[in-house]
């Protein structure tokens, strides 16, 4: 079974961000790890910390990675990019499949993980075959739009990830 790590960096644990990423992986057919960002605490603003080192390990070891933070003025939090700091070169996620997914109140905010997360993901050298997904906080458990993008790139998704472990 395809492993992903879910990477939350919403400040709020068992927040809803956390569950509609961990739903995103379970369409994907992956079993989700979780890393609660949160919880990696002031090891976050150095570097070294055997807490945070642990956490990127099981980043770099995942199938699949799924980036997913609230949306903050248009933007992705800056818990998530304290942890994404934290992979030391820019082939800290070499090869990796990567999919940025976020949650926000409306929809001004549509393309974020595209224009916002997915460039970081690209630089630490992930391979996003799809585009980002966003979803609306208030109704994503019910609205559609994870079936649809499952629908539109989950076989994109899934051919590389047959094409990263043959590496």
């Amino acid at each position: 079974m395809v492993t992903a790590a879910v990477i939350v960096g919403n400040p709020k644990p068992q927040s809803r961000t956390r569950d509609a990423a961990e739903r995103l992986a379970a369409a994907l057919g992956a079993r989700a790890e979780t890393i609660e960002v949160s919880e990696l605490g002031h090891g976050l603003l150095g570097f070294g910390d055997p807490l945070v080192r642990e956490a990127v390990a099981r980043v770099q070891e995942a199938d699949l990675v799924i980036a997913a933070s609230p949306t903050f003025k248009g933007t992705y939090s800056g818990l998530l990019k304290l942890f994404l700091d934290q992979f030391a070169t820019a082939d800290g996620l070499a090869g990796q499949v990567a999919v940025p997914f976020m949650l926000g109140a409306g929809p001004a905010h549509a393309l974020a993980p595209e224009l916002s997360l997915k460039p970081v993901l690209v630089e630490l050298g992930a391979v996003c075959p799809a585009q980002g997904l966003y979803q609306l906080d208030s109704r994503y458990p019910e609205d559609g739009t994870l079936d649809k993008y499952v629908a539109a790139w989950g076989a994109a998704i899934q051919a590389s990830l047959g094409e990263g472990r043959s590496r």
